[in-house]
């Protein structure tokens, strides 16, 4: 009867239970004391646990982040001055800025961090329940080009939509045609307040209207991202050079 049971909660995908049915039975001097309502909350609390992991890895996988940051990692440096307050980041890893469909724009020099911090916070969200999907910003627009030819545009779109957090990394750094405004702008009309979108880029926010080519559309695009948004503006050296440099210390020492 045992066996027929776990038999059935692995075809009900109750595999969490089955799991912990199974420990119970291989430890019963540990468990035999306990009544049934316990050991049966032993059992719903470790089917919890797994669908959450499962959801958690599920997420993690669809976001496709490029770096593996974590908001709380030492790799975080808030004595290096370079614009990063704490309070500002402990505020940001509520997550309280996404259930209000607010936006982030984090700006700042090459090698200052700002995609850690953006991976860093998504990885937060998908902690959090929420979906992400993070782009460079050039591989989005390809994207989208190509989908105009296969005929998958407007489902792309719908699934850009539907993303609680989209990351846009390197904004900016190449000029825009004609078609990519367009569809940048068809990208950030369907979530506006719909969805938090995070950019970063090395342009100050006072150049992104003039690096978008087109007054009027650029108008609407940073009208939809920006009056809503919170602000990270990086400054100071390179993390990059001044990691390099310890790097260069150590093989001395």
């Amino acid at each position: 009867m045992i066996n027929e049971t776990l038999a059935r909660l692995r075809s009900l995908r109750l595999t969490g239970m089955a799991d912990a049915l199974n420990q119970q039975l291989d430890q019963p001097g540990t468990y035999s004391s306990l009544s049934f309502e316990e050991r049966l909350s032993l059992l719903t609390e470790q089917e919890e646990t797994e669908r959450n992991n499962k959801r958690l890895a599920r997420l993690l996988r669809s976001a496709r982040f490029k770096l593996a940051a974590r908001i709380h990692d030492i790799d975080i440096d808030y004595e290096h001055p370079r614009g990063l307050k704490q309070n500002q980041m402990a505020s940001l890893s509520g997550g309280g800025w996404l259930d209000r469909y607010r936006n982030l724009l984090i700006t700042g020099p090459c090698g200052s961090g700002k995609s850690y911090l953006a991976c860093a916070l998504g990885h937060m969200a998908c902690l959090k329940g929420y979906s992400v999907r993070y782009y460079r910003m050039s591989r989005l627009l390809d994207e989208l080009i190509l989908a105009h030819g296969d005929g998958s545009y407007s489902r792309q779109l719908k699934q850009l939509a539907k993303v609680d957090l989209l990351i846009l990394d390197d904004w900016g750094l190449e000029p825009l045609t004609q078609q990519q405004r367009n569809d940048l702008l068809e990208v950030m009309d369907d979530r506006h307040e719909q969805g938090s979108t995070l950019v970063t880029s090395q342009l100050p926010t006072r150049k992104w209207h003039a690096s978008i080519g087109d007054e009027t559309l650029a108008d609407a695009i940073l009208d939809r991202l920006m009056h809503n948004a919170h602000r990270i503006e990086l400054k100071g050296e390179s993390m990059r050079k001044k990691l390099g440099k310890l790097d260069a210390v150590e093989h001395l020492v």
